[in-house]
C-alpha cells in the first residue's frame, strides 16, 4: 500500500507546475508604527460628576461613564433655569431662558407650562479665519464631519475657550432629547442662529395645525407657516395628550437637513403628581433623573439615537463662505438618491467613543428601559448579545402586553421608535448572565467607520463590578489601543500585526527592487507558414495535469508490479 501511495504522489507531483511551489518567496512582514494611542478617558473630568447626589432638590442617579453629564446641567433640565439656584446656574453655560418652568394648573406638584429654547449650531464647519474646521466635535479619533444640530440655548461661547475649538459640551450630535409631561403647555422657541432657513416638525407629537395666533404649526412651509429665516423665531405650541416616544426634526429641505443632524427624540412622560421630567437630555444615553412612571417600573433609563452620515453631503457643507452657494450645492447638485452612508453613529459617536459615554449599564436582577430611535436613512436592526429585550411600545404607542414581543433582533425603519424593557435575569432567555456584552445594528456595514472596523455605532452593555471607577470596561479580549489611533482609522495600521512575536498579520515589507515574477515569461513561439501560436486557452488546465500525474503513477506502479514479465519479454 505505501508503494502505491509513493508512485501515485511522484507522478501528481510531476504534474503540478513549478510556479505553484514558489510560494516560499513571500515577503517578511514590516512593522507599522501605531502612532499615539489616546487615553480611553481622561482624568480631567471631575469623578464627582459620577456619583449620585442632589443639587438644588433634583435627585441625580450615579453614572458609570468615563464622561457624564455635568449634574449642575440636569437640575437646570429639571427645575428650569429660573427654579435653580445662581450658583448652580453659573456652573452651566445656559442662557437663563434656556428653560422655564411656572404654573402649577392641576395642583399635582409640578409645573405645567413650560418654554423651552433651542438654537442652531455648526460642527465642524468652515471658517473663513482658519484652515482647520471650527467648533469641533469627534465622532472618532481625527473624524470630524460636519453637522448642524439643534441646542439648549447658551449664553457662553460655543468652544471650550479661545484656546481650543472644541465644541462646548450642550453643543454637540445628536440635538437633544426633550422631554415634557402630558398634558403640560409647552411653547418650543426655535431661535435661527444658523446661516440658512429652519424649521421643527413635531413628528408623532400631539400638536393642533395652527396655533393661537392664527399661525402654521407643523413646521413645513409648504402647508403651514413660512420656514424661520436666519436671524428669526419661531414659536411652537403644543399640549400633548398621549405619551410616549415621538421624534423631532428640520422639514426644510428634509433630505438634507435631516441627515446633516437637525433630527432629535422627543419624550412626553406620562403625568404623574410631583413629576419633574428632565427637558433636555444633552447626547442622549443616560437619563439621570428618571420620571415617576418610569422609576414604577425600572432602576434606569436610556435614549438610544442612531444616525448615519454620508461624508459627500457633510463636506459640501463647508465647502464655502457663501451661504448661497452652500443652499445651491447641498439643495441643486447633490443628489441624496446616489448617496453612500460612511459614517455610523450611536449618540453622535462611533466606536470607540461611544465606550465613554453610551454604555448601558446593567445590574442582575434589574429592568432597564431604552428608548430607542432610527435616525439613519436606511433599515436598522439592533441586536443586543446575551439579551433578548421586550419591546413594549412602536413608534410610542404601547399595544398592550399581549403585543409585547421578546426577540434579540429588532428591525427599524427610518424615523421609527422602540421602547425595549431589557431585563438582567439570568435564566438564559431574559439574560444569559452577567458580563461585558457588546449591542450594535446588525446591518453590517454599521460595523464601520469610512470602511474601515469594527467601528460605526458599537457599544457595551456593562453589569455592576465589570468596569472600573471610571467606568472604563474591564475586557478580557484583545487591546483596544489600536482604536485610539487616528493612524488606524486612516487604514494605516494592520489590525493584528502585533498579536504574536513575529507579526505575521502585518503588512508585507515593501522591497527595493522589483521582485521576480513567478511564472518566467514563454519562450517565443517559432512559427511556420502552417502553424498557428498557442495561445493560453490552449493549455491545459491545473485539473487536467493532475489526472494526468494521477495516470502517470499508476502506470508507473503497473510497470513495477510485471516488471519481471516485461524483462523476460525483453530476454526473448
Amino acid at each position: 500500500m505505501h508503494k502505491i501511495n509513493l508512485a501515485i504522489l511522484c507522478g501528481t507531483l510531476l504534474s503540478i507546475p513549478h510556479w505553484a511551489l514558489a510560494a516560499n518567496n513571500l515577503p517578511a512582514s514590516t512593522n507599522v508604527k501605531p502612532g499615539v494611542a489616546e487615553e480611553v478617558c481622561s482624568e480631567f473630568t471631575d469623578p464627582k460628576w459620577r456619583d449620585a447626589q442632589v443639587i438644588d432638590g433634583v435627585e441625580i442617579q450615579e453614572s458609570r461613564m468615563c464622561n457624564p453629564d455635568n449634574p449642575a446641567d440636569i437640575a437646570a433640565f429639571v427645575k428650569g433655569t429660573n427654579g435653580i439656584s445662581m450658583s448652580t446656574l453659573m456652573e452651566t453655560q445656559l442662557a437663563a431662558d434656556a428653560v422655564t418652568m411656572s404654573n402649577d394648573i392641576d395642583g399635582d406638584g409640578d409645573p405645567d407650562h413650560y418654554i423651552i429654547k433651542l438654537e442652531i449650531a455648526e460642527l465642524n464647519g468652515h471658517s473663513p479665519d482658519m484652515r482647520e474646521p471650527t467648533t469641533t466635535f469627534d465622532i472618532a479619533p481625527g473624524i470630524q464631519p460636519t453637522f448642524w444640530v439643534y441646542a439648549p440655548k447658551t449664553r457662553d461661547m460655543s468652544t471650550l475657550s479661545l484656546y481650543e475649538p472644541v465644541a462646548n459640551p450642550l453643543l454637540r450630535a445628536p440635538s437633544p432629547v426633550i422631554r415634557v409631561e402630558q398634558n403640560d403647555i409647552v411653547w418650543i422657541v426655535l431661535e435661527n442662529s444658523h446661516y440658512l432657513p429652519h424649521s421643527i416638525h413635531l413628528h408623532g407629537i400631539d400638536h393642533p395645525y395652527m396655533d393661537h395666533s392664527g399661525e402654521g404649526n407643523d413646521g413645513v412651509g409648504q402647508t403651514g407657516q413660512m420656514d424661520v429665516m436666519p436671524g428669526t423665531s419661531k414659536t411652537y405650541v403644543i399640549k400633548p395628550r398621549q405619551p410616549g416616544t415621538m421624534y423631532y426634526h428640520c422639514h426644510v429641505q428634509p433630505h438634507t437637513h435631516i441627515p446633516m443632524g437637525l433630527q432629535g427624540i422627543f419624550i412626553v412622560e406620562e403625568n404623574r403628581p410631583n413629576n419633574w421630567p428632565q427637558v433636555f437630555n444633552v447626547g442622549a444615553g443616560q437619563v439621570r433623573h428618571p420620571s415617576v412612571a418610569v422609576l414604577e417600573k425600572y432602576s434606569a433609563e436610556y435614549d438610544l439615537h442612531y444616525q448615519s452620515v454620508d461624508k459627500e453631503l457633510h463636506e459640501l457643507a463647508r465647502s464655502a463662505n457663501d451661504p448661497r452657494l452652500i443652499a445651491r450645492r447641498l439643495n441643486q447638485e447633490y443628489d441624496t438618491t446616489e448617496a453612500t452612508d460612511d459614517y455610523y453613529m450611536l449618540n453622535g459617536r462611533s466606536f470607540p467613543y461611544t465606550i465613554r459615554e453610551s454604555l448601558i449599564n446593567m445590574e442582575e436582577n434589574k429592568n432597564v428601559k431604552l428608548r430607542v430611535l432610527n435616525g439613519h436613512t436606511d433599515a436598522f436592526a439592533l441586536h443586543i448579545h446575551g439579551h433578548k429585550p421586550m419591546v413594549t411600545h412602536y413608534d410610542g404607542v404601547d399595544n398592550g402586553p399581549s403585543s409585547y414581543i421578546k426577540r434579540d433582533v429588532h428591525g427599524m425603519v427610518p424615523a421609527q421608535r422602540l421602547d425595549l424593557s431589557l431585563s438582567g435575569v439570568d435564566d438564559g432567555l431574559n439574560s444569559f448572565g452577567q458580563g461585558v456584552w457588546m449591542f450594535h445594528d446588525h446591518v453590517e456595514k454599521s460595523f464601520t467607520t469610512n470602511g474601515v472596523g469594527e467601528g460605526g455605532d458599537i457599544s457595551l452593555v456593562v453589569y455592576k463590578g465589570f468596569a472600573d471607577e471610571r467606568g472604563i470596561p474591564k475586557l478580557h479580549g484583545m487591546s483596544l489601543a489600536p482604536y485610539f489611533t487616528k493612524e488606524f482609522w486612516q487604514g494605516k495600521y494592520p489590525m493584528w500585526q502585533d498579536y504574536d512575536a513575529w507579526k505575521s498579520l502585518g503588512l508585507p515589507e515593501i522591497r527595493a527592487q522589483k521582485e521576480k515574477a513567478f511564472v518566467p515569461p514563454p519562450p517565443p513561439a517559432k512559427l511556420s507558414d502552417n502553424t498557428t501560436p498557442v495561445t493560453a486557452a490552449d493549455q491545459p488546465s491545473i485539473f487536467s495535469q493532475l489526472i494526468y500525474g494521477l495516470v502517470l503513477g499508476i502506470s508507473a506502479y503497473l510497470l513495477f508490479l510485471n516488471r519481471q514479465r516485461i524483462l523476460a519479454l525483453f530476454k526473448k
